[in-house]
């Protein structure tokens, strides 16, 4: 993809933009090497790139707010950056933007196992949140495949769930407060260490607004008491249909594991290959955890194992040791990395009703045939939070097009039968164009009106989450700024030969 020429006018924006953010951050904080930013120019969804003008790394909500003040003034775009982990691009910067890493701000900053809960910086990683209260009997329950790399400041943004959402919840349900920088550096404090805090639910409204409101820099997030005891089973079975019924029988008759997972056989090779978890020759895997004493544990397995048996499993398989647990979640949880090592993908998460299972399960398989792309299917099946892998070859000219439109009628049936276009990946640039099939015109407008309150020149996150028209001529609508510079973007880049 050709990118244009930079002009000069640019060039001295870069250079005065950088040698004020430079006053107000350590030197190695501010990053306009073009060999370094090109670090930047993509997040997970590697399809799509472009390096920034400028990269900033700060270390506190203070020099968050200063830089965020200074972009604002100058009428300068800018990306909030977690790890980096996006699958729908939510980190994906414009060429004319300042990428706001915040990896740097990773420390517990209060602890308290009394009223339960833990108060860090955005920067932190999911699994060490864990980490830092275990030795306490303590855990944080949002679980993301990714958790080993992946900042909370990004799972707020996308409202992250994991395999163990369906008893505990997403993001939303563990998060009681935030620091929020707005884009013209004014800090504010929304939640606290309490379950429920008066007024407007602003907390629920940051919570997986991908970075458009303001850039989280601290947060305030529910711990829990370790469970005494869980167990995970595998259960095999000859088809993805039949798996998908077994699934909502479980949900139906009340019971509730700490998760459900779905593979399908393309996956349960490479995740067996990966993680030598021991899991059966079949068409498609669950594995159902459940949790409690022992002999909760035991009665919750023994009806599990009942509605399974209808379904005549190839297996049912009991985890009869802490290692062989281990293993059975290691393979699981390095599903998308394994699957990666075989081929290039494209990973979806659209949200459907769990008595759909079956029947989407059979049109993805239909539609695989349909646009000769091979799917691997791997999901949170407890929640109907599905993740398609739809298997296609970078380098071979229009396959990455062919995979666009496959996965865009991936989600158009996932609001069909009565879901959503996302569940825990967030919309980013991957589904904005999507957004109208979801929602009304009157609804992305109430959305965009949200944001005009808290980021009125629509400098935060560009291009990202609305329709691409709609967000484009509100900016421009917006942008008359003196001293700003006008957004140069990639031909091509945004869904249009013109830029944005």
């Amino acid at each position: 993809m050709d990118m244009p020429a930079p002009d000069a006018a640019r060039i001295a924006g870069k250079g005065a933009l950088g040698a004020a953010l430079r006053a107000v951050l350590p030197e190695d904080a501010v990053i306009s090497d073009p060999a370094e930013t090109r670090a930047y120019e993509c997040d997970a969804l590697s399809a799509y790139r472009a390096a920034p003008m400028l990269v900033v790394l700060p270390r506190s909500t203070e020099e968050v707010a200063a830089v965020l003040r200074i972009c604002h003034a100058a009428g300068v775009p800018v990306v909030p950056r977690g790890a980096g982990t996006s699958l729908a691009g939510g980190a994906l910067p414009t060429e004319d933007s300042v990428v706001l890493g915040i990896a740097r701000m990773n420390r517990v900053l209060e602890v308290n196992y009394d009223d339960r809960f833990i108060r860090v910086e955005a920067g932190r990683t999911n699994l060490s949140v864990s980490g830092a209260v275990e030795a306490e009997g303590f855990f944080y329950a949002p679980d993301p495949s990714s958790q080993l790399a992946c900042a909370i400041g990004g799972n707020i943004a996308m409202n992250s769930g994991g395999a163990h959402c369906l008893k505990y919840g997403v993001t939303t349900n563990n998060l009681l407060g935030v620091t929020l920088v707005q884009m013209d550096g004014t800090v504010v404090e929304i939640g606290g260490a309490h379950m429920d805090a008066g007024g407007l639910d602003l907390l629920g409204l940051v919570c997986g607004s991908e970075g458009q409101l303001g850039v989280v820099t601290e947060a305030t997030l529910r711990i829990l008491p370790k469970p005494e005891g869980a167990r995970p089973v595998l259960i095999g079975f000859r088809s993805n249909e039949v798996a998908g019924a077994c699934v909502a029988d479980v949900i139906k008759a009340g019971v509730l594991p700490v998760a459900i997972e779905f593979m399908d056989r393309p996956c349960i090779r490479a995740c067996e290959d990966f993680a030598h978890a021991g899991y059966p020759d079949c068409e498609a895997l669950l594995i159902v955890e459940v949790e409690g004493a022992e002999s909760e544990i035991d009665e919750q397995l023994g009806l599990i194992r009942q509605i399974a048996m209808r379904h005549d499993p190839v297996e049912f398989r009991e985890a009869v040791s802490q290692d062989e647990a281990r293993k059975i979640w290691l393979g699981r949880k390095s599903a998308f990395g394994a699957m990666g090592q075989i081929n290039d993908y494209m990973c979806l998460d659209g949200t459907i009703p769990v008595s759909s299972l079956p029947h989407v399960l059979r049109r993805i398989g239909e539609m695989s045939a349909e646009f000769g792309l091979d799917v691997a299917n791997v999901f949170h099946a407890g929640d109907g939070n599905m993740h398609p892998l739809i298997l296609y070859d970078a380098n071979k000219p229009g396959d990455l097009e062919t995979c666009e439109a496959f996965g865009a009628e991936i989600l158009k049936l996932c609001v069909e039968v009565g879901g959503c276009l996302t569940g825990e990946h967030g919309v980013g640039i991957e589904k904005r164009d999507l957004m109208e099939v979801q929602y009304a015109p009157a609804d992305l407008e109430a959305q965009m009106q949200v944001k005009d309150v808290f980021d009125p020149l629509w400098l935060l996150n560009p291009a990202k989450v609305f329709p691409l028209a709609a967000s484009a001529a509100r900016r421009a609508g917006r942008e008359h700024v003196p001293g700003a510079l006008r957004p140069r973007t990639p031909a091509g880049y945004f869904g249009n030969e013109e830029g944005a």
